[in-house]
């Protein structure tokens, strides 16, 4: 049984929920509105960054909390999670590219393009929901 602040983790699920709900709005439009639209654009950023980041939180959280080795980097987070069994080995690929997706947003934004951003948002949302079911999931066993 994994040791945690219930809420701390509670507020940071949140978060993250409320950050995937609105990407998941955000993607129903199609490519060419969302690239006409500055305010979806933004908000798209501003959600990835939050979710990302919520699950990067989470994680330490989880690691500081269990008495895991501690991470040398924000990517390095979900290999920890999956070096005690929490997260499978295929799966901590997917978070990594993710992590670097929110570091280029967070850092050098202004490489960031669009069609990349929609991009993502329709094909990699997944991974964020995938990756805070299994977070509950282990909450609650």
């Amino acid at each position: 049984m994994l040791r945690y602040n219930k809420d701390k983790i509670s507020k940071l699920i949140f978060e993250m929920r409320k950050a995937i709900s609105r990407l998941d709005s955000i993607s129903e439009i199609d490519k060419e509105e969302f690239l006409k639209n500055q305010d979806k654009i933004d908000s798209a950023k501003y959600n990835f960054i939050i979710a990302i980041e919520s699950a990067i939180d989470i994680c330490n959280h989880l690691i500081s909390q269990n008495g895991f080795r501690p991470p040398q980097d924000y990517a390095d987070t979900f290999v920890v999670l999956a070096e005690q069994g929490i997260l499978e080995d295929e799966f901590v690929n997917n978070l990594k590219n993710m992590v670097k997706f929110r570091n280029r947003l967070v850092h050098i934004y202004w490489e960031i393009n669009n069609k990349q951003i929609y991009m993502i948002l329709k094909n990699n949302i997944r991974d964020l929901k995938k990756l805070l079911n299994r977070i509950i999931e282990i909450l609650e066993t």
